[in-house]
Parts: C-alpha cells; sequence; structure tokens
C-alpha cells in the first residue's frame, strides 16, 4: 500500500465506530438502554413499510434465523410487531412500532447532535470535498454492523 494511504482504513473506520458509538450513547441517554447498535441497522431497514425476516436478514447479510431471534427479540421488548403481509399471505411483515419509531427519531436526533462539531469545523466546501470522497469510496447499498 502507498505510503500516504496507509493510514486511511484505520481513519474511515474510526470515524465510522466515533459515529455509531455517539449516536448508541444518544440512543440511551434518550431512555433506550436495552439496544445494541446492530438493532439500528435493523431500524433502517423496517422503518417506512418493513420488511420480512428473510429481506432483513439479507439487509443485515445474517442468516434467516439469527434475523428471526432478533426480530423476536425486538417484539418481546416492543419496538416491532409482525403484520400480515400486504401482498403475500404466507408472509409476516415486520414493522416498527411507535417505541421503534420513538426510538428512530431519538436516533436520528443523536446522529445530528454527533455532526454538528463536524458541521461547524469543516467549511461548506470542505463539507462537498468530503461528500464526493466517501461517495467515491463507498459501496451503495446495506450498511451494516461489522462489530
Amino acid at each position: 500500500m502507498r505510503d500516504d494511504l496507509q493510514d486511511l482504513p484505520v481513519l474511515l473506520l474510526s470515524a465510522a465506530r466515533a459515529l455509531v458509538d455517539d449516536i448508541d450513547s444518544g440512543v440511551r441517554a434518550s431512555g433506550f438502554t436495552d439496544l445494541r447498535p446492530a438493532h439500528g441497522f435493523a431500524f433502517v431497514r423496517l422503518s417506512g413499510t418493513g420488511a420480512t425476516t428473510t429481506e432483513l436478514a439479507e439487509h443485515l447479510e445474517i442468516t434467516k434465523q439469527a434475523a428471526s431471534q432478533m426480530a423476536d427479540e425486538l417484539i418481546r421488548k416492543g419496538y416491532v410487531e409482525r403484520r400480515p403481509h400486504p401482498t403475500d399471505a404466507r408472509a409476516r411483515l415486520l414493522v416498527l412500532t411507535e417505541k421503534g419509531q420513538a426510538c428512530t427519531r431519538a436516533a436520528d436526533a443523536a446522529a445530528a447532535r454527533t455532526l454538528e462539531p463536524l458541521a461547524a469545523s469543516l467549511t461548506p466546501d470542505q463539507k462537498a470535498t468530503l461528500r464526493t470522497a466517501l461517495t467515491r469510496l463507498a459501496t451503495p447499498g446495506r450498511i451494516r454492523p461489522i462489530w
């Protein structure tokens, strides 16, 4: 690897981890203390119209069994519920409850607070340059926990 790029992976991973940790801290400070960051990645997929267990597994890149266990846990905790699928009578749709939606709003607020110092420390041109560079580096699609 070129010397001028040697520290880039560590810097990117450290920034991503700091963002996840800060959002998790904000979610916990809002009273949602029974969740892990991995649940937030699931909430991203379940928000809106919901998802089947298979779709959740694909989003998180885990087995259907692991996704089913996560769904069962989130149902027990009151964040998710199962509903009939609107187009497939055999499938069940996982959707966020009001508690799950409230947690998502808390995570959004925590993310905004976390990004404020970054926004304040960069000029508009620097933000645009950073966004462009990260867009080139990032693979579009799923974002899933790796820790």
